[in-house]
Parts: C-alpha cells; sequence; structure tokens
C-alpha cells in the first residue's frame, strides 16, 4: 500500500487524527490534520491490507492476562525504583541533593495529587500500552524552576516538529492548545520518526488479537459448552414446533458448565453424535501458553515473571532477573533520567546536578548473597561497617566509618621503594673487635 492508497483508506474509513478526538473536535479543530504513527488506525492504513484485522485499542488489549502482567511488571518496577537528584562536589565525589527544590518533586511528590509511586507507576503503563507519556510542567513565575509534573493524557497528545527558516521547533498539540516543547516531560517508546514512539499494542495487535481470541474462546467453551456438543439424530420425521421444544429441553437439561459430565437419557430411538472437538485436540492449551510467551517476548520480559515456567529452572531464573534489570529497565531508566535533566534542570545547573535512579534494591539479592558480598567489600578495604549497615537500613555505630586494609596488600609504588632500598642496601660494617694476642 503506497502513500497516496493510505491516504485513501484513511479517508474511507474515517479514521480521525488524535487531536481530532474528544474535546478539540467539539471545538472545531479540524483543520490541518496531521496524523501520527501511534494511532493505531493509521498503522492499520499503512501497514495492513482493508478488511483484515480490527485495530486493538490499550484498553482492549490490557484485559488480556499476558498484556496486562507485562505491563503491571514494567509499571510497579519502575515505581518501586527511587529517583533521587545528585550535586556533584568534583570530578569524581557526589552527594545527595536534598535541599534542592527538584529533590521532592522526583522523591516524594511530583504534583497536588499524585505520590512519586503513583506518578512513575502510571506513567510506565501508558508508555508500555500507547508508547508515549507526556507530563506538563509547571514551573514558577520568577525562577522558572519547575514546581509540579503533571501528566497528560497520552491519546489527546499530538507532537509536531515545526520548521521556522533552518531551524526546527518541536510542539505539543493537546486540548486545544499548543505548548512549547521546554514546558512538556516527553518519554517515548521506541520509534522511528525521532519525534514520538509507537504503541506496542499497534505493531503487534495480530498478536494479541490472537491472546483475546482464546481467551474469548474458552470462557464461551466452558459457559456454552458440554461433553455432550454434537447433533441429535432422530429416526422418524418431527415437526418444526417437537424440534424446537427438542432443542429447548436439551439446552437447558445438558448445556452449560453447571450441566457438565451428566448423562443424557434418550428415547424414540434417538441417537447423539458428537461434534465438538477437545480442547486438547485443538492444542487450544499449548496456544495459550505460545501467546503468553509471544507477548512476553513484545515487551521484554522474562516468561517465568509472567507465570511461564516451561524454560525457567532454578538455576536460571536469577540470571533472567538480572536481565531484566540489565535489557528491560535500563533503557527505560535512560530516558526518564535523561529527560530529566534535559527538561527539568536549567541549562546552568546540568553540569552541577543530575537524576538518577536507586537500582540497588533490585541487584539486593539473597540474604547469604548479600552477606558474602558485604564481608567481600569490607575485607578488600572499600567498604565500612557503616557503609553496609546503612545498605540494610541500620542505624550507624560509633567507629563503624573506619576502613580496613588487607595485612598482606600495600601499594604498587611503596613495593618499587623497597625493592630499591634492598637492592642498594650497603655493606656490612667489617668487625672492628680488637684480636686476641693472649693465645700467642
Amino acid at each position: 500500500m503506497n502513500l497516496s492508497e493510505a491516504k485513501s483508506y484513511i479517508a474511507e474509513r474515517g479514521i480521525k487524527p488524535l487531536h481530532w478526538i474528544g474535546t478539540q473536535e467539539k471545538r472545531g479543530m479540524l483543520e490541518n490534520p496531521r496524523y501520527s504513527l501511534d494511532d493505531p488506525g493509521v498503522m492499520d492504513a499503512l501497514f495492513y491490507d482493508a478488511g483484515t484485522l480490527p485495530p486493538v485499542r490499550p484498553q482492549r488489549a490490557v484485559q488480556t492476562s499476558a498484556v496486562f502482567a507485562c505491563v503491571r511488571i514494567l509499571a510497579e518496577t519502575l515505581a518501586t525504583l527511587p529517583c533521587h537528584l545528585y550535586k556533584k562536589l568534583d570530578d569524581r565525589d557526589v552527594e545527595r541533593a536534598d535541599n534542592h527544590p527538584l529533590y521532592g518533586l522526583l522523591h516524594d511528590e511530583p504534583n497536588s495529587y499524585q505520590s512519586s509511586f503513583q506518578f512513575f507507576q502510571a506513567s510506565m503503563a501508558q508508555l508500555a500500552l500507547w508508547g508515549n507519556f507526556y507530563a506538563e510542567i509547571q514551573r514558577d513565575v520568577m525562577t522558572g524552576q519547575a514546581i509540579g509534573i503533571y501528566p497528560l493524557p497520552a491519546w489527546e497528545v499530538q507532537p509536531e516538529l515545526l520548521r521556522t527558516g533552518n531551524n526546527l521547533r518541536k510542539v505539543y498539540h493537546v486540548v486545544g492548545e499548543t505548548l512549547e516543547d521546554v514546558d512538556v516531560l516527553h518519554i517515548p517508546a521506541l520509534g522511528w520518526n525521532g519525534v514520538s514512539g509507537v504503541s506496542p499494542i499497534a505493531l503487534h495487535r495480530a498478536s494479541i488479537t490472537m491472546s483475546l481470541n482464546a481467551e474469548e474462546f474458552g470462557a464461551n467453551f466452558f459457559k456454552n459448552g458440554t461433553r455432550l456438543s454434537g447433533v441429535l439424530q432422530h429416526p422418524g420425521k418431527i415437526s418444526a414446533e417437537a424440534s424446537a421444544r427438542l432443542r429447548e429441553s436439551w439446552q437447558q437439561t445438558y448445556a452449560g458448565k453447571a450441566n457438565a459430565g451428566k448423562v443424557a437419557l434418550l428415547e424414540e430411538g434417538m441417537v447423539f453424535n458428537a461434534l465438538s472437538m477437545p480442547l486438547a485436540d485443538a492444542q487450544f492449551i499449548e496456544q495459550r501458553k505460545f501467546q503468553v510467551d509471544d507477548i512476553a517476548r513484545i515487551f521484554r520480559i522474562p516468561p517465568h515473571m509472567v507465570g511461564s515456567m516451561a524454560s525457567s529452572t532454578n538455576n536460571n531464573i536469577a540470571q533472567q532477573s538480572l536481565e531484566f534489570l540489565k535489557y528491560t529497565m535500563q533503557p527505560w531508566i535512560k530516558r526518564w533520567e535523561q529527560e530529566i535533566n534535559r527538561k527539568l534542570l536549567p541549562a546552568t545547573q546540568r553540569r552541577k546536578y543530575f537524576a538518577k535512579f536507586d537500582v540497588d534494591d533490585l541487584l539486593r539479592g539473597d540474604f547469604a548473597s548479600r552477606v558474602a558480598g558485604y564481608a567481600s567489600a569490607r575485607q578488600w578495604g572499600w567498604m565500612s561497617a557503616n557503609d553496609v549497615r546503612e545498605k540494610e537500613d541500620m542505624n550507624m555505630i560509633e567507629g563503624g566509618d573506619v576502613y580496613l586494609s588487607p595485612s598482606n596488600m600495600v601499594p604498587a609504588d611503596l613495593l618499587d621503594k623497597q625493592e630499591d632500598i634492598i637492592n642498594n642496601e650497603p655493606p656490612e660494617p667489617a668487625d672492628t673487635t680488637p684480636a686476641d694476642w693472649s693465645r700467642k
């Protein structure tokens, strides 16, 4: 499908641009339509033939258990990671900037009605479903410092690049107004136009539709089906009225999950011919398992985290959990940190301050592993007793800030000095004791 065909298809299907939705449509904002690849309708027009699969909206997709599980894991994991603001003391040392006005927004309360957990949880859910998260930044009119971060519905925001001469300017159209780039915190998922992310729901609607259909099929099977589902064969000819009565009586007596397993009594020489295919023969269970793994692959979630244990063992689950942090969460965290530093910190403060998520809790491991790690750190002198106690949320102790040094370890330059002293040591002095002449 080329571009002209796609435009015709969009017009025929009545697909509206994102900024035509809701309030803006009522206000008559119908001029200069702007289409976005994160609109499932436009994705249908550009990448699929007409009349194949209907669009799958995020609100519908999240009703399947695998999608819900993946979105919840991403959202809750990010929300549990505290976001701190740090101040650079020199080229190597940093400290938490607890007194900076931005610290409270990131760590405690981004706006007047959300905690930091609620904010990051909702934002990550929007990212996983719509492929973008937008929030309006409110600033102090005198200093320009950010004083509030208010989420915007991703389905009502449309980013656009505007060209003025040789300069490009990014703006956001939302609810009948246009916001400048500096006033919008925008976290995009994977995308290819450099302006916005693409909804994974729109991209992978075929896989998600299969999962939805499988769940619906299973629900209908156990709701309406019965082991005796099939055809009743009567040896003679019966009237339409008698056929209707027989069908209704059979349905009431033997259909539905409450009647499953009942023994049917057939009269007048009737024969029952079973036609339904058992779920095992239809590979229903296998298909459901595959769809769970397939959706987990879309969101890059280890299968064991969504309840699929077929390929997981006690030996590789720990490794998969580390890979989840490294390959799944780290790219999201990096997106957040860079956008926070770029939009919420003034240009004059970016060399001195930076935001960073604390991932230590995801790396804690079991108690035995932590104790072994702490012991090694204490032995080699790069953690003190109080450093360890702080990691375990314990109070400091007197004398706990002392760093130990292994007795058999010395600086390399000191070893060189000692070797030089040994090699250049003067000879022992001659024995000057007077000779004993008494024996002569």
